[in-house]
């Protein structure tokens, strides 16, 4: 079950913050699928979809951001790549929140 929740511009976290801990307090892994994102609950499963390739992933919520104005998301160079932005470093996505079922 999925509730399309919003979209707008995500970018992705540079390798550099590895081992850094997390706002929900673990470390952050480049190659995990997690994100960022400003009032989900850590834990939710988001699905991210490119809207330029139409290449999705689903993350899960373990930080706060993106801080960034007009930025929606911050996904993991993990989850960046399999949606194919890992080059240009920002892309249009859409949100949708995975149900618990």
């Amino acid at each position: 079950d999925e509730t399309e929740i919003d979209g707008g511009t995500a970018s992705y976290y540079g390798r550099e913050l590895a081992g850094n801990r997390t706002a929900s307090g673990e470390r952050f892994d480049p190659g995990q699928l997690t994100a960022a994102h400003r009032t989900l609950p850590f834990g939710s499963l988001v699905r991210v979809t490119n809207t330029a390739n139409g290449d999705s992933v689903v993350v899960r919520i373990n930080d706060r951001g993106p801080f960034h104005r007009g930025r929606v998301i911050d996904v993991s160079h993990a989850a960046a790549r399999e949606i194919g932005m890992h080059r240009s470093g920002t892309a249009r996505v859409k949100l949708a929140l995975l149900g618990d079922d």
